[in-house]
């Protein structure tokens, strides 16, 4: 039973398929892989199960009605349903919340516990148990077994699970069910087991004893594969192989999108599933997860095919942002050398400017985020408005002998949050010039490459430094083709038809901003814009930027899963490329037949539907609803031509005039970063654009 609220008293009814809420999701039809087609390797149990900890509890709070009926639509078909410490409604709330601080608090208080007999209504295809404490409970005249041997003429029970042996001895051939399996479950090492008065630990050594009265182990994932102090892997231990030989079945929890386990995962979730499923060692039987989606599409759509080559036609570009900076400092050696093996189509190089004028990559002239230049070059901080209004260290301040005594630094855009990427490579690499960088993309697999060009109006006024002309030289033995690309960093709303045909004139393709493509609100996606398609009806390419891994980086929508992302954007909004820090994810989900929309496979990696979590929260519960962004209009893409380079040997006597926008405000303030980049390369090529990519797939 449930209960719910009436009038502020508390009513019990009974929880019925008829009142179910309609969740607004895509219709799936989904079955279990073959275990040959998981991952081939000899296992106690068929294909690896997904166990669905509280349904959807990632998302929704665990073990409410919403949880349970969003994990049934979005996982395999044979998801198992997992219900957790059914006896603990005793001792705490009536209504449900989330626990952790970085998952959505919308449903909070919404929505009721519901209790095993509640769960019956949603017909799972496997229903799984757990308890914890019976010993306590036993203590309060409460005894599980009891309650277990009641309900089971009720409820089918598939698993049931509990770290205490007495508890799962007692319930030998109570259940008068044979289907049943009985799971032992470990807890940390160090705990003790109270029937026994045996660590964890202990127990592990004597599996033996396991198999005398269950049918399979559950253990914290940290068992299988185990994780330093500094969040690396080490290697696995035999504990899957040793459980199998004896006949165990072995399920691994502690498994969420939302609390990385190892910098190896480059905070990829499937990576980690994948790790566990689909290794040339062993497989486990099954996972628990808050986020049995992304478990079911590492089963179904990512195992086995980690050797698939990505196709090169009918699919956007994979186009690197510094390089594969979620892993190594952007714009080094090491972080094209990564994207190259990690399937890139297009890297990229942001060019700055030395004093001494060597053109090289990096993503800012400021060198205080992206180097280690704070700890040397501290007394050269200043603050150039035209740039930025903060301070930085410039490196049009600096010698590039100077630049090159510094180490590259990896930085995360949501450093703020502690979420670090890759400690072990933070200061590895070397910043490369722009020559180097050309050359290492002429030698390497990679189809095409991407200059980008900001700032030159100043360089050339204030600096003396001619930044275009520097990369035309560089780029005069270069064989590719052109293709002209506008960069909008700011967010816009929309893009009138005036616009699309003023950016035409000089450009094929326009790189927006994710928000620019999907309107969010209290960190969930309400809708998406229509710009998408009225450049494509302008017969334009999009690309959007700029993807990142991290689950803080992405709307709640996405259930924390950046190949959720990667769905939507391929699938429903059809961008022709997207700008990455992370192209192995991107790459991986290109190597699955689950990338294509057209294919007609039992599970797929679906697109979001927006609005249809926010449609499920409570009205006092929504956000507040944001100021909507300005449309991109004619004006905010036309500019004056670029400034001859000052002579600086005769600067005390010349004034450069100032670059203004049609709208009266400075060319080279970073927030009106159209303008500015549009101007840059128009002396080269006479079209007004920031940047150009050489090459593209055939």
């Amino acid at each position: 039973m449930l209960y719910q609220k009436k009038g502020g008293d508390r009513v019990a009814e009974p929880w019925t398929a008829s009142r179910e809420v309609t969740l607004r999701l895509r219709k799936r039809t989904v079955v279990a892989p073959a275990r040959a087609q998981a991952t081939g390797v000899p296992t106690v149990g068929a294909a690896p199960l997904v166990i669905a900890r509280g349904g959807f509890s990632g998302v929704f709070p665990d073990s409410s009605q919403y949880a349970y009926q969003f994990a049934q639509a979005n996982s395999l078909k044979n998801v198992i349903i997992s219900h957790l410490n059914f006896l603990f409604f005793i001792f705490f709330p009536w209504e449900v919340i989330q626990n952790i601080y970085s998952r959505p608090s919308i449903f909070d208080a919404s929505l009721p516990i519901s209790m095993v007999e509640d769960v019956t209504g949603l017909h799972p295809s496997q229903f799984w148990i757990n308890l914890h404490c019976n010993y306590f409970f036993k203590a309060h005249n409460l005894d599980a077994v009891d309650y277990i041997t009641s309900v089971s003429g009720q409820v089918v029970i598939d698993f049931i699970s509990s770290p205490e042996i007495d508890f799962l001895r007692n319930l030998k051939g109570k259940l008068g069910r044979a289907k049943t399996k009985v799971i032992f479950k470990f807890l940390e090492v160090d705990d003790v087991e109270p029937s026994s008065n045996k660590t964890y630990k202990a127990l592990l050594t004597d599996l033996a004893t396991i198999k005398s009265f269950a049918s399979g182990i559950l253990v914290p994932k940290s068992y299988i594969w185990p994780v330093n102090e500094d969040q690396y892997l080490e290697t696995h231990t035999s504990l899957v192989t040793d459980a199998h030989a004896l006949g165990l079945e072995v399920y691994a929890f502690n498994f969420a999108n939302d609390m990385p386990a190892s910098y190896n995962y480059s905070f990829d979730p499937t990576t980690e599933y994948l790790q566990f499923i689909d290794n040339s060692n062993f497989s486990v039987d099954g996972v628990i997860t808050d986020f049995p989606s992304t478990a079911s599409e590492a089963i179904a759509c990512l195992a086995h095919s980690r050797k698939n080559v990505v196709p090169n036609k009918g699919r956007p570009l994979i186009i690197t942002h510094n390089g594969a900076s979620g892993v190594f400092a952007g714009s080094t050696d090491l972080a094209y050398q990564q994207a190259v093996a990690d399937g890139a189509d297009i890297i990229d190089c942001s060019v700055q400017m030395s004093k001494d004028g060597v053109a090289f990559c990096l993503e800012s002239p400021d060198l205080m985020g992206h180097t280690t230049a704070v700890q040397t070059f501290m007394s050269q901080a200043t603050t150039v408005p035209e740039i930025q209004s903060n301070n930085g260290i410039f490196s049009f301040d600096l010698t590039w002998s100077d630049i090159q005594s510094l180490k590259p630094e990896l930085t995360s855009p949501i450093s703020q949050s502690g979420m670090a990427r890759n400690p072990a490579a933070k200061n590895a690499g070397k910043i490369l010039i722009l020559e180097d960088f050309l050359n290492f993309a002429k030698n390497s697999t990679v189809p095409g490459i991407l200059i980008n060009i900001e700032n030159a109006a100043y360089l050339a006024s204030k600096r003396g430094l001619g930044i275009v002309d520097a990369i035309s030289t560089a780029l005069s033995n270069a064989s590719y083709d052109q293709q002209p690309i506008l960069t909008i960093k700011e967010t816009i709303s929309d893009a009138p038809k005036p616009t699309i045909d003023e950016i035409k004139q000089s450009a094929d393709v326009v790189d927006l901003p994710r928000s620019s493509i999907g309107t969010v609100s209290g960190s969930f996606i309400n809708g998406f814009t229509d710009i998408v398609k009225q450049m494509h009806t302008a017969n334009m390419s999009v690309h959007v930027s700029v993807l990142r891994n991290e689950f803080m980086a992405i709307a709640f929508d996405y259930f924390s899963d950046p190949m959720v992302e990667l769905a939507t954007f391929v699938a429903s909004v059809e961008v022709d490329g997207m700008v990455t820090e992370f192209p192995a994810t991107a790459a991986a989900y290109f190597r699955s037949p689950c990338s294509d929309p057209n294919a007609k496979l039992d599970y797929s990696i679906l697109p979001i539907e927006p609005g249809s979590l926010l449609d499920l929260a409570p009205p006092e519960a929504l956000p507040p609803a944001e100021a909507p962004a300005p449309p991109l209009q004619v004006a905010d893409i036309q500019d004056p031509p670029l400034p001859p380079v000052t002579n600086l040997s005769q600067a005390s006597s010349v004034v450069a005039p100032p670059t203004t926008s049609p709208s009266g405000q400075s060319a080279n303030v970073p927030s009106i970063t159209l303008c500015l980049l549009l101007l840059v390369l128009s002396s080269i090529y006479d079209v007004s654009v920031k940047n150009f990519v050489y090459g593209a797939l055939s």
